[in-house]
Formats: C-alpha cells, sequence, structure tokens
C-alpha cells in the first residue's frame, strides 16, 4: 500500500471525520527528482481534509508512509536567512522565560540541520536533535550538534534519558503537523521532561491563518494535522499537560507557538479563551467552502496571467508547498522553464510531478531576461526576494492571497 486513509481522528480517536476541503491529487511535496520518469509513471495522492465532528481537530486522513516522506528530506533550514534569525530570537527568547542555565539540556524533535539547537549551545545549553532524514542528520552531528537519526518516540526518549538525563525544554518546530501517532509522541516528551518545571514548544502553523488568508498550498502529504488551540487543549490534557500559552508568529504566512506544561496554574485561561472563540468563528464548513472559491479564483486569475503573456514565465522559489499550488492552480509541464532556490539539496533535481529543472541564484542571475515573468512561488519571503533583486522590478508575481504583480 502506498498509503492509508486514517477513519479515527487524530487526537481524540473519534470516528465521525467529515470531509471539508477536497484538492485535486498530488505527488508527494518534496519528492524532487534526479531524472524524468516516463509521463504518467509519478504517484499521485488524495490530498483532502476533514474535521472531527468530536473536537473540531481538522487533518489529512491519508497517511503516507513517514520512512518515504522523510528519510531522504530534501529541506534545510539553515539556508533560509529569514529563518535562522527566527531560529536565534526563538532560542534566546527561551532561554530566558525558561529560566534556562548552561548545562541545562535542550532536545528538539525534527532538529533537521540543527540551526535552532545552534543557538541553545551557545547560550551554553547541552543540546541533542533527533531527525529521521539520515545525511540532514549525519552532518548536524558532524558541525557539533549531536542527532540521533531516527523518528522520535518513547524508545529515543528513553535513550536520551539513560545517556543525557532528564529535558528542560523540549522543542519541536514545525514538525508536531507532521506525525500520525501524536499521543505517543506526547507521552514521550513527558517522560523525557523534567517533571515539575520542564516545558515543550511546539510551533505549527496555524489553521485560521490558512483559512483566512487562503494559504491553501500549506496542504500538503507531509502535514497530518492543522491544528487550533482549541482542539489542542483536550488532547494534552489526556496525557496530564496543559497548554500554559499561544502566541501567533509571522513565519509560513501565519503560524502558532504554543508551550505547555504540567503546571496547571501556569495556564493563562483569558488567553486561550480569545483563540478558541476566534477559532470557533473561522474554523465552519461554510468557510472551506469559500475557501475551494478561492482556491478557484486564484486559478483563473494565474492562468490569465500565464496564457495571456507571450515570454518566459520562471519561478523563484522551490518549497514543499510549490507541488500542491502548481497542481491546485493547474499549471500545465513547461509552462515553467526553471525555479529556482537556494537549497543544495534541490538544485540539479526536477520538481515533483511536473519535472520543472530547480537551479542555484548565480545560474538564475546568468539566464534571466528583462522579459521574463517570475512567479514567487516561496511568498511567504515575498519582500526579501524582490528587495535582493531590485534590478527586476515589475517582474514579480505573487501567487497569494491571490496572483498579483510586484
Amino acid at each position: 500500500m502506498k498509503y492509508i486513509v486514517r477513519e479515527t481522528c487524530r487526537l481524540c480517536s473519534d470516528s465521525r471525520l467529515t470531509p471539508v476541503l477536497k484538492l485535486e491529487d498530488t505527488p508527494l511535496a518534496n519528492e524532487f527528482a534526479k531524472a524524468s520518469p516516463p509521463p504518467g509513471t509519478d504517484d499521485l495522492f488524495p490530498l483532502y481534509l476533514a474535521i472531527c465532528d468530536n473536537c473540531r481537530h481538522v487533518q489529512l486522513p491519508v497517511v503516507v508512509d513517514p520512512s518515504r516522506l522523510f528519510s531522504n528530506y530534501v529541506y534545510v533550514s539553515g539556508t533560509s536567512p529569514s529563518f535562522v534569525n527566527h531560529f536565534r530570537a526563538y532560542a534566546l527568547e527561551m532561554f530566558t522565560s525558561q529560566g534556562l542555565k548552561p548545562g541545562d539540556l535542550v532536545v528538539e524533535i525534527g532538529s533537521n540541520d540543527g540551526t535552532m539547537l545552534g543557538f541553545f549551545k551557545e547560550l551554553g545549553c547541552r543540546v541533542i536533535g533527533i531527525d529521521p532524514a539520515l545525511e540532514i542528520a549525519k552532518s548536524a552531528t558532524n558541525k557539533g550538534i549531536p542527532t540521533y537519526a531516527e523518528f522520535f518516540d518513547y524508545g529515543v526518549a528513553e535513550k536520551i534519558l539513560s545517556e543525557h538525563g532528564q529535558a528542560k525544554l523540549v522543542v519541536a518546530n514545525n514538525v508536531f503537523a507532521h506525525a500520525d501517532h501524536l499521543g505517543d509522541i506526547t507521552k514521550a516528551v513527558k517522560k523525557l521532561l523534567v517533571s515539575d518545571s520542564g516545558k515543550f514548544v511546539i510551533e505549527v502553523q496555524y489553521l485560521p491563518s490558512l483559512i483566512k488568508d487562503n494559504l491553501f498550498d500549506m496542504i500538503y502529504h507531509e502535514h497530518l494535522s492543522y491544528h487550533s488551540v482549541e482542539a489542542l487543549i483536550p488532547f494534552f490534557e489526556q496525557y496530564g499537560m496543559h497548554i500554559e500559552s499561544a502566541q501567533e508568529i509571522p513565519t509560513h504566512g501565519g503560524s502558532i507557538r504554543v508551550r505547555i506544561g504540567s503546571d496547571l496554574k501556569s495556564v493563562d485561561s483569558s488567553e486561550l479563551s480569545k483563540f478558541v472563540k476566534e477559532e470557533r468563528e473561522l474554523i465552519t464548513k461554510e468557510n472551506f467552502s469559500e475557501l475551494k472559491n478561492k482556491i478557484n479564483s486564484a486559478r483563473e486569475e494565474l492562468t490569465k496571467i500565464i496564457d495571456t503573456y507571450d515570454g518566459r514565465i520562471l519561478g523563484y522559489g522551490a518549497p514543499a508547498k510549490l507541488t500542491t499550488l502548481l497542481y491546485q492552480l493547474g499549471l500545465q509541464p513547461g509552462k515553467i522553464e526553471f525555479v529556482v532556490d537556494d537549497n543544495p539539496l534541490k538544485q540539479g533535481l526536477l520538481t515533483p510531478g511536473l519535472h520543472i529543472p530547480v537551479i542555484s541564484s548565480e545560474e538564475f542571475l546568468d539566464q534571466v531576461r528583462s522579459t521574463d515573468r517570475i512567479i514567487i512561488f516561496a511568498w511567504n519571503f515575498a519582500e526579501q526576494i524582490a528587495a535582493k533583486y531590485k534590478n527586476l522590478s515589475g517582474q514579480f508575481i505573487v501567487p497569494l492571497p491571490f496572483p498579483r504583480p510586484m
């Protein structure tokens, strides 16, 4: 089986899952190819969202084997200056607000290339990363960030405990949406944390932002969960943990940082109530229908921009969300000549399904023409990209929340 379809809620195990948004089938978002396979041989997977009628958690029922998704991962945090700065500030804020001291253990689930843990290490903390991407984990370890090349589970938590002791802080950035068995992860985190004062902090793309701003390209097969505070509160309480605070942050077009601990007295109930009230107004079946209408409108507008232009169309950025965007907007093979990306692991490869070549920014500067139009697929960095290439002003198109020239 290439995938399974989950029939119970990922958070509360209720069987009442109602489909709310059906998208076009797509390849796996990070399955870049070394060579173009024969036409029609790419694996396509169903892509749709369902809401739990019990806890209101929105999720992707289609579950692809995680080893296929993550063992040969091609995303690295360190190639994005914006994310490097984000993780630097994030680490300092956690170090200060959690009262961390040199020598305290910080563990990161899905630590990728160790960018964030590197900042904790500079602050004097002991650090351990866990990431199943074999080559990326090996590279991080070689750079001085000890990284277990595994999926995080109870066994890994026990191994870290026996070898390094309890953690004062466990972080999971853009990871808690990626796992199918979130209860197992939560139990393992609780085991690993210092019982009275340890904190678990997650950052995930925030579902209300996706709905409000038409960020449908954030829906792809790695993202199994589309989180809200309302659904997460009872989920963590099942395991004797409590959401103490939630904070909206701008990454990925709108994310949320959630701080979880075991002390009920630390919970900011009034703040959480505000989140829940706003979420109930936004996370409705009617708004998902409206989101589908917005996707169709974006498709029509971008098609018009491309089909009425005689010159070359290029792309800037090959993030995972590119695959969803291309397939939902109906872009056909050959429409995009090449895509630029600063991640060396993607350069020289072909995008999933449509097989668009990925080149470096240096090659881009050699090949770009004044008559080209460039779609910024990494739309969350549109301002930085446009500023970097001021001489190309007027050639850039941002596809979301709606297609428009810059």
